[in-house]
């Protein structure tokens, strides 16, 4: 029997508002205004203890080191101490300083894109880490996302971790936020849904005209290739071109799906209804399309809620349960649309819970974005390496950790303290302790 484990990524020391992300409303909005990371960090870890207390399995992913002092380094600032290179970074390079201190890994839906065993001709569990190639301060995460997920899943009978792919632009990943595996029941044969906004070999495709697609065709095509997937068992859309340009820089700020379920808007697809048609008729099973129409929540209601990054998940009773941003209460057509599918017989919603995450929504990602959805069976759960699982014991230390290293203020000036450096190294460390990961970071391997 196959289950699936939400993964999510603890959110960093260094988590701070620094506008990288072109294309994303709530990150260029919040530009230098002054992060709570202690708050963030709190925030997120309570969702997991609160699918967990529901009977959803549920991981953690550790953050990545920030900021980068090796990234830098390669970069050509130098310095015989770390905290020199810091220095020098803040004087010479500052925004390279502040892309080296992102903590957008928090997003573990960019993390990889995920294929269970029961998918795949070899029968192996396939992640690819997402390259993350259309921006500076992402593209950094792949080898180190890599580098994770390798110690994590290590035992290769099982698990099998390909590099992230290679090609820049033309073969740009962003991960499993713009991959939705449909399927009757998690043990299933699932059909894959690859989700992309521009082709770098078909010139005829139309492109947004505003924000930039950042999922290629080609891609998304290699990534089914590595994973062994059946033809019969993929489907390649393109995505909206109106939604990019509304602020929908991934497929799930516009759509979500979890097993024969699926929540969009009528405004996901290029093609429109036609592709739902697609989806549908490719599926082997009974889709329960739930359609958000234009006139009743509109794209910027969408955008600005995050209405379709909320989780969808499986309560142990079969029923489903939606986790939305307390976002999506305070916006009235959202809530009302909400209240209308929670009440309604014909799906399998059955409780809508609502959550306080407004750092990270601040920065633009919501539930969905913190978590990366692994399917797997008992045996290969039992082949996980580390302390990953979030059980109450397990919860409690990260609280006191978290409260314990982090700051309750950041502000952009604080990223090159060397004080700041040397905090967060400790805080990582400590964490790689607890959850009996080893010298994952590359300051612990010096």
């Amino acid at each position: 029997m196959y289950q699936e484990i939400n993964f999510d990524g603890l959110v960093g020391p260094t988590h701070n508002y620094a506008g990288l992300s072109v294309g994303n409303i709530a990150s260029l909005a919040h530009r230098n205004a002054t992060s709570r990371p202690k708050t963030a960090a709190l925030q997120g870890l309570k969702k997991m203890k609160m699918l967990a207390d529901l009977g959803i399995p549920q991981a953690v992913l550790p953050p990545l080191e920030r900021p980068s002092i090796p990234c830098l380094r390669r970069f050509g600032i130098d310095g015989k101490k770390d905290a020199d290179v810091l220095r020098s970074a803040s004087q010479t390079a500052p925004e390279l300083l502040v892309a080296a201190s992102s903590a957008s890994s928090m997003w573990t839906a960019n993390a990889a894109t995920m294929v269970p065993s029961c998918d795949t001709a070899d029968g192996k569990v396939h992640f690819t880490p997402a390259n993350l190639s259309s921006k500076l301060h992402r593209a950094i995460e792949a080898d180190e996302t890599a580098r994770a997920l390798r110690t994590i899943f290590s035992d290769t009978s099982k698990f099998s971790v390909h590099s992230p792919l290679e090609g820049g632009q033309a073969m740009s990943d962003e991960g499993a936020a713009n991959h939705t595996r449909f399927a009757p029941s998690f043990s299933s044969k699932g059909l894959h849904l690859f989700v992309f906004g521009a082709s770098s070999l078909k010139s005829d495709l139309p492109a947004p005209r505003k924000f930039p697609a950042r999922q290629t065709l080609e891609a998304s095509q290699a990534i089914a290739r590595l994973h062994k997937l059946d033809t019969t068992d993929v489907l390649f859309l393109q995505q909206s071109n109106e939604a990019i340009d509304a602020g929908v820089f991934h497929n799930d700020v516009i759509s979500v799906g979890h097993l024969s379920t699926y929540l969009y808007h009528e405004k996901t697809f290029q093609t429109g209804k036609a592709a739902i048609d697609q989806i549908a008729s490719s599926f082997q099973g009974n889709l329960d399309a739930i359609e958000v129409v234009d006139e009743e929540v509109s794209l910027e209601d969408a955008v600005s809620s995050y209405l379709f990054n909320s989780q969808i998940v499986s309560l142990p009773n079969g029923k489903l349960a939606i986790f939305a941003p307390s976002e999506c209460r305070e916006v009235e057509s959202v809530h009302l649309f909400l209240q209308r599918i929670q009440s309604c017989s014909s799906n399998q919603i059955e409780e809508i819970h609502f959550l306080d995450l407004k750092e990270s929504m601040r920065n633009g990602g919501g539930p969905a974005c913190l978590r990366q959805r692994v399917v797997m069976n008992q045996e290969e759960i039992t082949a996980l390496s580390g302390r990953i699982i979030i059980d109450d014991e397990l919860f409690s230390e990260l609280e006191a950790w978290i409260k314990q290293h982090y700051r309750d203020e950041l502000s952009r000036e604080d990223l090159s303290d060397p004080k700041f450096l040397e905090e967060t190294r400790t805080a990582l460390d400590k964490l790689t302790r607890i959850l009996k990961l080893g010298n994952l970071y590359d300051f612990q391997n010096k």
